[in-house]
């Protein structure tokens, strides 16, 4: 058979038949279906329970989409979640888990904007999410965060420090709690672990810096940022451990002062155990008990991976991991490299890198503190490190900036203040300091001659910085100052710290100093004399910086005034603390200066806050002196209402102690307060008001200032409510001063002439003044008490001058109602021990020269006294002067309807007095 029969035989074809259908295919498409359309209006409605955001999608949209293979789509995504979160803040809560498992999950997606887009998220959720709420996902996000800083891709590794920096600024203590992991995931991004034949056979591998070309920045900015993160980090750990301590001053533990705040107790509180009282042995905020046992940590349960760096092992072992790496960066970065560069000049980015290296070191120096055995760790670093130490860090040591001018063809005005801001730049001393500050750290007394070569240098760099006059900032000064106290503890004679001190004191005395550098200036200086007066309590050798310097703190807290309050409580602390020791200098600097300090008008102590104006009282107690014009000053500071009626009573309390009246017996301090001018301040402040005052309120008339009657010659200033509690307040500490004295009568005797002598005679007397002077008079008067004829009238006159004005009190006036119990029982109690006082007063209610007005107020105050109890027999034996005013009274209203105030009289006086009552009963009569 040919081959073209077998081809035709294979492909046959069909023979159609005429008038016979042509037979379907088999791949024939059947046309005989019918379209119908299909309407879902269900799917087009907006979810009317979850909120959504301009493209109509809902939580759950959004987050499905964060799956999809796109990374346009997840982009989108992202960031239609922020904007739907911003919008609704309530749907974060609703879905927490779900918003924190999807975003930490595209922390390691390929494309660099969805990444982006996920720090950007990240870091408007942390804003939005407390720490507690974020907790128990925090895992999650610290897994995903892990990943990423392993990953292989670059890109991916440069994200996450991105997202590092968002966790290490909002939940520093969460990221901290797995310190472990993320230390050897930054250990891993710089570096790589060696993989030799002579290696292998070591239990510990060492590691060495990597270098990756692929990077789009250089291997050394690459450390850089991966350094600067750690030394955040690093510094979390150390914020967040148990005793948190501030660099610099705070760091050194020895023989330092424990800052104890008092408790506020009050005493009627605790009367009606409404209040109760924790006592502790050394108490304070942290109180301490004697105990030879101590308690297990809880860190001692886990395993060395859940402790972190709170276990001694660990911490050894990341130090002995990244300590030789910081140096090979150390070494990659210092002048010696650098061809170009000659001496101790540094570019900024090696001057950066330098920086991060010695600043990681120093948190790991101080982590170490922080473990019981210190004295063991620091030894094993000297033995490990210190010869490392020498050799690559001090030998260029300081290290300086150097200048770089890049010369511009625009704006060359902007070319030249750049330059002068480079060369004027000081962050190269930063750098020094913390190179200083780690050095110092491993030497101690007993390595002094061993150490003293590059002791000398430090010791050198640090005096020359303080008094070269440069602009510091605070960082900088409480690092220079920590230095500057480790030095003085290893090398502790006067020749060494003499000189450190002088230099000290020199940047103390620089005008224009910032607040918290100032601050620091007055710790360092306060914690060096605190140290010194325990040191010369055996040997006596004060500094004479230091005793200048104690010297001026009185005249600078005189010339601060209210300009800085927190400044002047610090120096008034300082100031309390040393005259509490009896420093001479200090004493005769504040003697000095208190006229100033307690000026009534411009002084400090009516400038500053309640709290300060206390340790200011307190500080009056340890003056040499207290002349008349001082304790005129501290009168009127008393009674101006600038300071509390309690302080202004501590402050009486202070001056009973000094005076030969507080009843010592021994004396303690030799004619400190004389008793002449003790007796005028008392006299002063009972008054309340200075004679110039007096004098201006004479030319002073008629309402609302002035309360006036045609019965008595003195007319009453009313004062402020606010002006007569305090007074009132202060009236009775001093009353209480008043009767501690031996000899009433001679008491008695002066205050009869001061208030002949300065009251007598006025037309116009306060109304607080009035009614001090009863209460002090009602205070010392006994039966030995001989009160002369001018007294007799002036304090009738006062008591009816009251009596008036309390019975007028308008029943609107809140303000001068609440005055009225206390001058009521002045007047009472005056007019019950003094029986002439009475008569007097009764003798001068001459009706007869009155206008009918006032008949009503002087029928009521007969009524009153009258009812009285206390003044019963007196009115009794005044019945005759009584009846001759009534009768007076109904001369004036004859031929006219007896009013009902006139019947009340009648009445009051047929009970009380016409019947003659043998036992009148105990009525005190409230009007």
């Amino acid at each position: 058979m040919t081959k073209k029969r077998k081809r035709q035989e294979d492909f046959q074809k069909v023979k159609l038949k005429v008038g016979k259908k042509k037979p379907k295919l088999e791949n024939a498409t059947d046309t005989t279906f019918r379209t119908k359309a299909i309407q879902i209006p269900e799917q087009l409605k907006e979810d009317g329970v979850l909120p959504t955001q301009n493209r109509k999608l809902n939580i759950k949209d959004l987050l499905s989409q964060m799956h999809h293979y796109s990374p346009g789509v997840k982009h989108s995504a992202l960031l239609g979640l922020k904007e739907l979160l911003s919008q609704y803040p309530f749907v974060i809560d609703a879905h927490l888990s779900s918003i924190i498992s999807e975003v930490a999950a595209v922390f390691t997606d390929k494309d660099s904007g969805v990444r982006g887009a996920a720090v950007h998220l990240l870091q408007f959720l942390a804003s939005k999410i407390r720490a507690e709420q974020i907790a128990p996902f925090f895992p999650l996000v610290s897994a995903h965060l892990s990943s990423a800083m392993t990953h292989i891709s670059e890109g991916i590794q440069e994200d996450s420090l991105k997202v590092l920096d968002v966790l290490l600024e909002a939940y520093p203590a969460l990221l901290t709690d797995r310190s472990i992991i993320l230390l050897k995931n930054f250990v891993e991004l710089i570096s790589h672990q060696q993989l030799s034949k002579r290696l292998k056979s070591r239990d510990k591998l060492s590691w060495m810096l990597s270098v990756n070309p692929n990077r789009r920045v250089t291997s050394q900015q690459w450390r850089l940022n991966v350094l600067t993160r750690l030394k955040k980090f690093l510094q979390a750990v150390v914020d967040g451990s148990s005793d948190t301590e501030d660099e610099g001053l705070q760091e050194q533990k020895d023989n330092s002062p424990s800052v104890r705040n008092p408790i506020c107790i009050s005493w009627k509180l605790h009367a009606n155990n409404q209040q109760h009282i924790q006592l502790f042995e050394s108490g304070g905020l942290r109180p301490k008990i004697n105990s030879s046992f101590r308690l297990r940590s809880l860190t001692s349960v886990m395993d060395s991976a859940e402790k972190g760096l709170s276990s001694a092992e660990n911490l050894k072992g990341f130090i002995e991991i990244i300590i030789p790496l910081l140096i090979e960066c150390w070494i990659e970065a210092s002048p010696a490299q650098s061809a170009p560069i000659l001496g101790n000049l540094l570019e900024s980015e090696s001057q950066q890198l330098m920086q991060q290296v010695l600043s990681i070191i120093h948190l790991l120096w101080k982590l170490t503190k922080r473990h019981d055995e210190t004295y063991k760790m620091e030894l094993w670093l000297r033995m490990n490190y210190l010869v490392d130490f020498k050799h690559h860090f001090m030998r260029h040591f300081p290290y300086s900036l150097q200048d770089t001018v890049k010369h511009k063809k625009k704006d060359p005005c902007k070319s030249n203040r750049n330059c002068m801001k480079s060369s004027n730049n000081i962050d190269h001393l930063l750098l020094n300091l913390t190179l200083c500050d780690i050095m110092v750290s491993l030497a101690s007394t007993s390595t002094l001659q061993t150490d003293s070569g590059w002791l000398d240098m430090i010791r050198k760099f640090v005096t020359d910085t303080l008094q070269d006059g440069s602009k510091l900032n605070s960082k900088q000064v409480n690092r220079l100052l920590g230095v500057t106290w480790r030095l003085m503890q290893i090398q502790q004679n006067k020749v060494a710290t003499e000189p450190l001190i002088k230099a000290v004191y020199m940047l103390y005395q620089q005008r224009n100093l910032l607040f918290p550098v100032r601050t620091l200036l007055l710790k360092f200086f306060s914690r060096v004399y605190q140290k010194e007066d325990l040191r010369t309590q055996r040997i006596r050798s004060r500094s004479k910086v230091l005793s200048r310097w104690l010297a001026g703190l009185p005249q600078q807290l005189a010339l601060l005034g209210l300009r800085n309050p927190e400044l002047s409580n610090q120096l008034i602390d300082i100031i309390h603390s040393a005259a509490s020791r009896s420093n001479k200098e200090l004493l005769q600097s504040l003697q000095a200066t208190a006229a100033r300090i307690y000026d009534p008008l411009e002084g400090t102590l009516v400038l500053l806050p309640a709290e300060a104006q206390r340790r200011l009282v307190q500080l009056v107690y340890f003056l040499p002196c207290l002349p008349a014009s001082l304790l005129a000053c501290l009168s009127r500071c008393c009674v101006m209402g600038r300071m509390s009626s309690d302080l202004a009573a501590t402050l009486i309390g202070i001056l009973h102690m000094r005076s030969s009246f507080a009843g010592w017996k021994c004396q303690v301090q030799d004619n400190s307060v004389n008793d002449v001018d003790y007796f005028s301040f008392l006299f002063s402040t009972l008054i309340g008001f200075s004679r110039e005052e007096l004098t201006s309120l004479q030319g002073i008339r008629g309402k609302p200032h002035v309360s006036q009657t045609q019965l008595s010659p003195i007319r009453l200033y009313l004062t402020d409510l606010d002006q007569f509690l305090h007074h009132w307040a202060v009236t009775e500490v001093i009353c209480h001063s008043l009767s501690t004295i031996p000899s009433q009568s001679q008491c008695f005797d002066i205050l009869q002439t001061g208030i002949c002598k300065y009251l007598v005679g006025l037309v116009v007397i306060p109304d607080s003044t009035a009614g001090s002077v009863l209460c002090a008079i009602n205070k010392l008067l006994d039966q030995a008490c001989i009160i002369s004829e001018n007294l007799h009238r002036f304090l009738a006159s006062c008591c009816y001058s009251l009596l008036y004005f309390l019975l007028t009190i308008d029943r609107e006036d809140a303000e001068h109602l609440q005055k009225r119990d206390m001058l009521w029982r002045s007047c009472i109690s005056a007019l019950a021990l003094l029986p002439r006082l009475l008569r007097l007063m009764l003798q001068s209610l001459q009706v007869s020269r009155i206008c009918r007005e006032e008949l009503p107020v002087v029928a009521q105050l007969l009524r009153l006294l009258m009812q009285h109890g206390q003044l019963r027999s007196h009115m009794i034996t005044n019945e005759f002067l009584v009846q001759q005013i009534i009768k007076d009274i109904m001369t004036l209203k004859s031929g006219e309807v007896q009013e009902q105030w006139l019947t009340d009289l009648h009445y009051c006086f047929n009970i009380y007095l016409a019947s003659h009552p043998q036992t009148p009963g105990p009525i005190n009569t409230v009007y």
